[in-house]
């Protein structure tokens, strides 16, 4: 069943393209220009999914449906998952989309965090039902227990939350995770978009993977986008009880294309030396990007994603510009955050760049 089918083409979905990463960047780019706004992975796909991408290209002009239930169970065996307990999408945008429509009403709202990732609460509000949300604390990680109280009063359907955060990197501590899945109201779900979770290394991250296999109201999404340099492939993945995926399998549009299949079954080949090298090598650029500032007593949030919030000490937004113009395109703002600028985390060369355009903007 396709969302035409479903009668959802009409309705205006806020996708990455819609929030504006790239086509948010006004006025003429520069040439050379070093992209740092969409917290893409400047790397790209690992070569294992290139080589698998290439083979299957003179094939796919066939619809290859007969491979799709192995490529199911595979993807699932690496999380420690069954493949009932997995719902692929074209990104994670698609699963938490297909959340959205599962467990949202006119009477069940959603309840989030804020500031964090728009897309999901732009999906709720077009389809003209209510979204809750609570400030962050004052570290910017999740308040749980207002959370809780907002989803019991509103009886709400789901829970959204990122972790890590985006746009502030942060984590929301595991014990307060726990807290939080412990004292979920009734039959409200749990949405944790773990899209980042592969750059963090603080011991306070932990996938709420635990909590499905314990059958929680939990659904954990996960990105190919991110740490796999896989984002214009569109791949991503939701994972929760199999009740909880047949709720949300009817909202889900199809199959993703083949070639993302097999980019991704070529990446998965070779995961555990991918992820721990390219978690090592961005984690690495991203901690001499905080010395740098340290450096210069410039304030930033502690980051555990392949991004930060560097405070710039006034109002961010007419410096976006500045930075542009010298070939640096950092990311879009984030109200209430007005006076810090979202920046991912790109080479070492592209980090140079960065810093030089940044303290000639700062310092001005």
């Amino acid at each position: 069943m396709t969302r035409r089918q479903l009668g959802l083409a009409a309705i205006p979905i806020f996708t990455e393209a819609a929030l504006a990463q790239r086509a948010a960047v006004p006025g003429a780019i520069p040439p050379g220009t070093v992209f740092l706004n969409a917290n893409e992975n400047p790397e790209g796909p690992p070569q294992e999914a290139i080589d698998a991408m290439i083979k299957v290209l003179p094939s796919s002009g066939r619809y290859h449906y007969q491979e799709y239930q192995e490529f199911y169970a595979i993807v699932a065996e690496s999380e420690g998952m069954a493949p009932e307990q997995l719902l692929i999408g074209s990104g994670s945008s698609e699963v938490l989309q297909a959340a959205v429509h599962a467990f949202t009403s006119p009477t069940r709202p959603m309840v989030q965090v804020y500031p964090t990732y728009e897309s999901v609460a732009g999906v709720v509000e077009a389809l003209k039902r209510k979204v809750v949300r609570v400030p962050l604390t004052a570290a910017h990680t999740a308040d749980v227990k207002a959370l809780v109280e907002a989803a019991a009063s509103e009886n709400a359907g789901f829970i959204y939350l990122c972790n890590p955060n985006n746009p502030t990197s942060t984590v929301t501590p595991k014990k307060e995770i726990e807290w939080l899945i412990n004292n979920l109201p009734g039959d409200t779900v749990l949405l944790l978009d773990e899209a980042y979770i592969h750059f963090a290394e603080t011991p306070e991250m932990e996938s709420g993977f635990k909590y499905i296999k314990a059958e929680k109201n939990v659904v954990v999404a996960r990105s190919y986008s991110k740490i796999w340099g896989m984002a214009g492939l569109r791949a991503g993945a939701a994972y929760g009880r199999p009740d909880l995926m047949k709720r949300m399998e009817p909202f889900r549009n199809n199959v993703i294309s083949i070639v993302a299949v097999r980019a991704l079954l070529g990446g998965l080949s070779a995961a555990n030396r991918i992820v721990p090298e390219r978690r090592a090598r961005y984690n690495g650029i991203r901690r001499n990007v905080c010395e740098w500032l340290a450096s210069k007593d410039v304030k930033y949030i502690e980051p555990h994603a392949n991004f930060m919030m560097i405070d710039m000490g006034r109002d961010a937004r007419p410096l976006l510009p500045q930075m542009i113009a010298r070939a640096v395109a950092p990311g879009r703002h984030f109200p209430p955050m007005t006076n810090y600028m979202r920046v991912s985390i790109g080479t070492a060369s592209d980090m140079e760049k960065f810093k030089q355009a940044f303290w000639e903007v700062y310092k001005s």
